[in-house]
């Protein structure tokens, strides 16, 4: 019997290390992280990820009420959703912290796909990079200072 066309993908689901574009949205979507204090909070977060989540955190594009990132884990981190919250706790005591807010900063849920290639990767990277141009905050993306790389996370 021939093997199903769709069912051929599977195989492809079940990376060994697989690469995740992540997004998380903050709750009430209140513009408060493209601002040097509280992206400095989240970048922190991020160069610290696997050293704390067993996760390295590449690209990322930080926007008013949302965030945009990469991350890959090593052979012994965290699961995804647990990284997701450990970090969402983390970063929402020290920006309440930093700029006097009341949690819950983020939305409860987020948004995770499972990059397959490096087309993928590619095309969500120019998608996210693209986001502040887009809303009209900048006229390119290099002008836009909340964005860049924590790690290299080649495909």
């Amino acid at each position: 019997m021939a093997e199903r066309e769709h069912l051929r993908r599977l195989g492809n689901v079940w990376l060994k290390n697989p690469l995740y574009f992540i997004t998380a949205c903050v709750g009430e979507r209140r513009k408060i992280l493209a601002a040097p204090a509280t992206s400095a909070v989240v970048i922190e977060s991020w160069h610290a990820a696997g050293h704390v989540h067993g996760r390295a955190v590449g690209r990322y594009v930080i926007m008013p009420d949302h965030v945009h990132f990469f991350a890959r884990p090593h052979s012994e981190a965290k699961s995804l959703s647990a990284f997701v919250r450990d970090w969402k706790k983390w970063t929402t005591r020290q920006i309440a912290a930093t700029i006097r807010i009341n949690p819950p900063l983020w939305q409860p849920e987020f948004f995770d796909h499972v990059l397959r290639s490096a087309d993928s990767y590619s095309e969500k990277w120019d998608y996210v990079y693209h986001n502040p141009v887009r809303a009209g905050f900048v006229a390119t993306p290099d002008a836009w200072p909340y964005s860049g790389e924590c790690n290299l996370l080649a495909f």
